[in-house]
């Protein structure tokens, strides 16, 4: 799992609710250019990515990341939805959307589900 936002207690948040989940969070970025790096580098299962960063924005690093790695599931994390950035993310791969402020229960059912996701699809690894 890697955990991408420029926000330092939202990254700190996620992590929590995501090592209670048992997941293992590899790594974490605060912009979408450090997100390709450590993405291309530690290859997660999962990235857990703002929307809005300085640098590159999370729709940037989401288009990226699938266009190198289809197989890593995308969950989209924003505190100011619209249809529009919605739909740009969900057609460039993303597997879901978390709206801050998040509770943990959905943080995780959220992440399970894009995790399932990408297994039936067959992009995502067997055994994540």
């Amino acid at each position: 799992m890697l955990i991408v936002d420029d926000n330092d207690v939202v990254r700190t948040l996620l992590r929590s609710i995501l090592r209670s989940g048992d997941y293992d969070v590899v790594g974490e970025a605060k912009n979408g250019v450090v997100a390709l790096e450590l993405a291309e580098r530690l290859r997660p299962d999962i990235v857990c990515m703002d929307l809005m960063m300085p640098e590159m924005d999370g729709l940037e690093a989401l288009q990226a990341i699938k266009a190198m790695h289809p197989q890593i599931a995308v969950v989209m994390i924003t505190g100011s939805p619209s249809v529009d950035n919605v739909r740009e993310s969900i057609q460039s791969g993303a597997g879901g959307f978390i709206i801050k402020p998040f509770n943990a229960g959905k943080v995780l059912d959220t992440i399970s589900r894009a995790r399932q996701a990408s297994k039936r699809s067959g992009n995502g690894p067997e055994d994540a």
